[in-house]
Order: structure tokens, then C-alpha cells, then sequence
């Protein structure tokens, strides 16, 4: 008679002994930063990339999961041209490095649609309604958002594929033969389901551009590694400084992996109720 299988601990259950740990870390840091000159200089210099980094993460990822919608939908279309589309765009984009990609639309995609512009405007420009664009024209910060925005669709439009075909095919047909148009299906029966499944891998993704945005700093936008590396070249505390760029970045992202988690606890249980 074989012997019973030990039972296997349930990390839900465990006690956050991690989560203590890091809280009492982080105010003995707050501590620190509060009482000590140096310290307190050098987060009033890094904090200002707060806005920055917070800016180019919402605004990417909004776009990013808008476009990601579009291409994901595409993959599942009956059309053969729209699936063949989506597939070569999410394959050639996720074989793209983000610095890459940053300095490709920063340097090569920014010049060509600014070309591209001036083409479709020529006749406005002509009658003296538009003026010439200017590769200028184009800040550093939105040719930073839109390299996020093209390289996290890619990876978000594969999340809502699989989400989408998650859904039971049952509940599908079930709405075809009462009658429901495809939008409709979708809207009503496909995307409630589906976003359940979504959700998690989707924070996930929104967790991870808010550590890549501090590639952004590599064309000079003034998020809170830029504003890191510049105080840290002029006064030559490296230590300190990027001490203090570690511990803000840990904030935004252990803040919004517990957030996260709530919401996958109460979405398990509204499928459980």
C-alpha cells in the first residue's frame, strides 16, 4: 500500500513574510532619505522623472493594448490576408529588442512619417494653409511612446488572442443561434468572459513597461533613470543615486503587483460564486 502524497503547502495561505520585509526595508529607506541631506537631495532630483515615467507608461500601454485589441482580432478573423497580417506584425515585432525598436522610430520611423506628412499636406502647404513638418516637430518623448506602444501590442495582442479563445465555443454558437451579430456576440458573450483571463498576463505586461520605460532615457527623455544618470554624472554618487532610482522604481512596481493580486483573488472568486 503506498504511503499518502504529503500535502502541498498553498502560497495563498502563507503568511507575506516577504511583504514585511520589504514594508520595513522600504520605510527604514524613507527614514534614511528623510533625515540624511544627501539622500534627500538626491530624491527631490529623481523624483521629478515621476511624471515622466508615469506619463510614457499609461499613455503606451493604452495605446499598446488599443492596437494589440485590433491585431488580436485579426488573428481571428476569417480572412486569410487580415490572420497573415497580424502573424507577421506580432513576429516581427517581438524579434525586435525595445532599445532597438526605441531608436529605430526614434531616428528612422519619426523621419519617415514626416516625410509621409509633408507628402499627404502638399497641397494645403502649396495653398499656404499648413507649413512643413520638422523631424523637430516630433518630441523625443512621443517617438518614445509610440516605440513602446508598437513593441508591447505585439506581446498584448497575443494575450487577447488566447483570452478570446479561452471562451467556450459552446456559449458562442449558443448566441449565433439566437441570433446575435458577431459585434454583438462579442460585446455581450466573448469579451465579459474573456477579460477574466486577460487581466492577470495583461497587468503583468503593464508591470513590465513600467521597468522598460527607463529605456526611454537612452534619447534623452527625462524620466526617472535620465534624471538618475544626470545627477549621478555631475555629482559622482553612484551609489546614492541609483539607491534612490531602485527604490522609487520598486514602489511603482510592487505597489501595482499587490494591486494585481487583489484583483485575481476577486475575480477566481466571482467564477467560483
Amino acid at each position: 500500500m503506498l504511503p499518502p502524497e504529503p500535502s502541498r503547502p498553498s502560497p495563498e495561505r502563507d503568511f507575506p513574510w516577504w511583504l514585511v520585509a520589504i514594508v520595513v526595508i522600504g520605510v527604514v529607506l524613507a527614514v534614511v532619505i528623510a533625515t540624511n541631506d544627501l539622500y534627500t537631495q538626491v530624491f527631490r532630483t529623481v523624483s521629478r522623472g515621476v511624471q515622466i515615467t508615469v506619463f510614457v507608461t499609461l499613455v503606451g500601454f493604452a495605446m499598446a493594448s488599443l492596437v494589440g485589441l485590433v491585431f488580436a482580432l485579426m488573428a481571428l478573423s476569417n480572412s486569410l490576408i487580415l490572420r497573415q497580417v497580424s502573424r507577421f506584425y506580432v513576429e516581427v515585432i517581438r524579434g525586435v529588442p525595445i532599445i532597438v525598436l526605441l531608436f529605430y522610430i526614434a531616428f528612422v520611423g519619426a523621419p519617415a512619417l514626416v516625410v509621409l506628412i509633408n507628402w499627404l499636406t502638399w497641397p494645403l502647404q502649396q495653398m499656404g494653409l499648413s507649413e512643413p513638418w520638422q523631424v523637430r516637430d516630433i518630441s523625443l518623448l512621443w517617438r518614445a511612446v509610440l516605440a513602446l506602444m508598437i513593441g508591447y501590442s505585439a506581446f498584448i495582442a497575443e494575450v487577447f488572442r488566447a483570452g478570446i479563445l479561452a471562451v467556450d465555443k459552446g456559449q458562442v454558437e449558443a448566441a449565433e443561434a439566437l441570433g446575435l451579430s458577431r459585434f454583438q456576440r462579442f460585446r455581450f458573450i466573448v469579451f465579459p468572459q474573456a477579460i477574466k483571463t486577460i487581466l492577470p498576463p495583461l497587468g503583468n505586461d503593464f508591470v513590465a513597461m513600467v521597468k522598460d520605460s527607463s529605456l526611454v532615457s537612452v534619447l534623452g527623455v527625462a524620466d526617472i533613470t535620465q534624471m538618475g544618470k544626470v545627477y549621478a554624472s555631475g555629482s559622482f554618487r553612484f551609489f546614492e543615486t541609483y539607491s534612490i532610482v531602485a527604490y522609487i522604481y520598486l514602489i511603482l512596481t510592487i505597489s501595482l503587483s499587490i494591486g494585481l493580486r487583489q484583483l485575481e483573488k476577486r475575480l477566481r472568486r466571482s467564477q467560483k460564486s
